[in-house]
């Protein structure tokens, strides 16, 4: 594709929307519809249509592998669909110059698939997203479901794929569901699609659970002092535990620290990794914090995955990126053929900036001084006998999955009232970034166990539906009869992926909040409301109240 030919098309969509961008997909979009001059987030115009080319040439990808009848993507395919895919979901990449990189790439593997099967290279252009903006407002929702819900799941294949892991079956949906949202419009097929997404992205998480558990052993419980140590030490944000172990071995015997940060909090469960001496303990709080919590920190920051946000110039020189998260200045650190990852200038940074001189201890967003994590599923099953008798004998008499990402906009306290205000008889599961919201809150026990259980980063709601279905087996019923109640806070495409899943199994009456998202339309909300009872949260007795019935 030509510069004009590109420039045509981004001209087409302003044109189209009357605006300089268009994105809706995360949940505090601009005015609860969409950002249309710079993203919330902090991408610029020119990032966000870069996206959407980015996009476009995916779906072109998969167009021309669809005609080519290649039914089996080989890993050279489908690792740049994957990475395509993950570059896009919110705060992951905001480098113009990045994301053109991986265009060129796109563009390469589009133009061999289609001379390799002789097919013309020019009957496979980027797609236009102003087809899929400026569809019949159903159909752009299902679209968007499905789009958004794929780069979610992109995430999680790629973590996977890091420690050697892939599922042929997830990869080639990428390709099916890009192809197919391309050449239908039919809302029913779209719905099945969008369904379909859920289906493969419980796939895909069982691929990241078994990565990762198989390479690091299974977490075990773990109480976290919020505390850091004096001395040199280095933050590590994001999910990807393969970046997080090749740091451990480059920092042994060097004297410096390691701190999780965010979703890398449940890695301080994992046997394989706590082996490292110098991972200590947790930094800080979920995302959306961490221009505060980083304003002056005396220690570099890695982000291996999304939620970067735009650094602040207190900090900004000691922010490392690598994988697909980029930002324009900062040091990215790419692997070499080998898949190696060099983070000597990572370490370096940390001993030159020294860390704090005595031990600097802070707080959750309660005040608590401590937190948990570990309750993966292993565990949790392990102790499944002792909870169905609790739940026979009266002792348990409620189980809530509280968790989510995490954000900014306000009404997100309501996550916290409600754990709160749960009854002593009930067990509360948790995972992902949402749950900083309350995981410094002391719960207290029952029936021997602690009434907060942190299943881990938002991935291993394979692992907690692993256990409703468990205790659902063990009462001979369906997971809709359990006394289980789902209430999921959501931000970015993940969780819109994981939403999809839970709905692919038919479970029904989630509670969603903060808000429902701006690209569900009317007619498509009710059909999820009817079929599945989906709802968004209201006031916290009201909730509490229905789900206690």
């Amino acid at each position: 594709m030509t510069d004009q030919e590109r420039d045509d098309i981004v001209a087409e969509v302003r044109e189209l929307l009357g605006t300089d961008m268009f994105c809706f997909q995360c949940e505090q979009t601009a005015k609860g519809t969409g950002c249309t001059v710079r993203g919330v987030c902090g991408k610029t115009a020119e990032t966000a249509d870069l996206e959407d080319q980015l996009t476009g040439a995916l779906i072109a990808f998969a167009r021309v592998v669809h005609d080519a009848g290649v039914e089996r993507p080989c890993a050279h395919a489908s690792l740049p669909m994957i990475e395509g895919l993950f570059t896009c979901v919110t705060n992951v990449c905001f480098d113009p110059e990045a994301v053109r990189e991986i265009i060129a790439r796109i563009h390469e593997r589009v133009e061999h698939v289609a001379e390799s099967h002789w097919l013309d290279p020019a009957d496979y252009q980027d797609f236009s997203m102003a087809s899929l903006w400026g569809a019949p407002e159903d159909v752009r929702s299902l679209k968007s479901l499905v789009l958004f819900g794929l780069r979610g799941m992109a995430a999680y294949a790629y973590h996977a794929r890091a420690l050697g892991y892939d599922d042929q079956s997830v990869d080639d949906f990428f390709f099916k569901a890009l192809y197919e949202t391309s050449a239908t419009d039919d809302p029913d097929k779209l719905l099945a699609l969008a369904l379909e997404t859920g289906q493969t992205n419980l796939a895909c998480m069982a691929l990241l659970d078994q990565a990762n558990t198989q390479t690091y052993g299974d977490p075990e419980p773990r109480q976290v002092e919020l505390v850091v140590e004096p001395g040199p030490f280095i933050v590590v944000s994001g999910h990807d535990l393969h970046d997080l172990s090749m740091l451990l071995d480059q920092t042994d015997g060097t004297g410096v620290n390691v701190y999780t940060h965010g979703e890398m909090l449940p890695a301080l469960a994992y046997p394989e990794l706590r082996r490292h001496p110098q991972l200590k303990g947790n930094f800080g709080t979920a995302w959306q914090n961490q221009q505060k919590e980083f304003q002056d920190i005396p220690a570099p920051v890695l982000f291996t995955t999304n939620c970067l946000m735009p650094p602040r110039a207190s900090y900004e020189d000691r922010v490392f990126t690598t994988e697909c998260v980029a930002y324009p200045g900062l040091v990215h650190i790419d692997a070499d053929e080998n898949g190696h990852k060099d983070f000597s200038a990572v370490i370096e940074k940390a001993k030159e900036l020294g860390g704090y001189p005595e031990a600097h201890a802070f707080t959750g967003i309660n005040g608590g001084t401590q937190v948990t994590c570990g309750f993966g599923r292993e565990t949790v099953l392990e102790q499944a006998p002792a909870i169905v008798q609790a739940v026979k004998d009266g002792q348990i008499k409620h189980f809530f999955l509280v968790g989510g990402c995490d954000g900014a906009k306000p009404g997100r306290n309501y996550f916290t009232e409600f754990v709160e205000k749960t009854p002593q008889d009930s067990v509360v599961l948790t995972l992902a970034c949402g749950k900083y919201r309350f995981n410094d809150l002391d719960l207290g026990t029952v029936a021997g166990l602690p009434r907060l259980l942190d299943m881990g980063q938002c991935n291993d709601a394979y692992g907690a539906v692993q256990v409703a279905v468990a205790l659902a087996d063990a009462f001979g019923c369906g997971v809709n009869d359990l006394p289980l109640s789902f209430v999921i806070s959501w931000y970015e495409q993940k969780a819109v992926a994981v939403l999809l899943t839970l709905l692919s199994l038919g479970i029904r009456d989630i509670h969603l909040g903060p808000s429902l998202p701006a690209f569900t339309s009317p007619d498509v909300l009710k059909a999820l409301q009817d079929n599945f009872g989906l709802t968004t949260i209201s006031a916290v007795d009201e909730d509490l109240a229905a789900m206690l019935g």
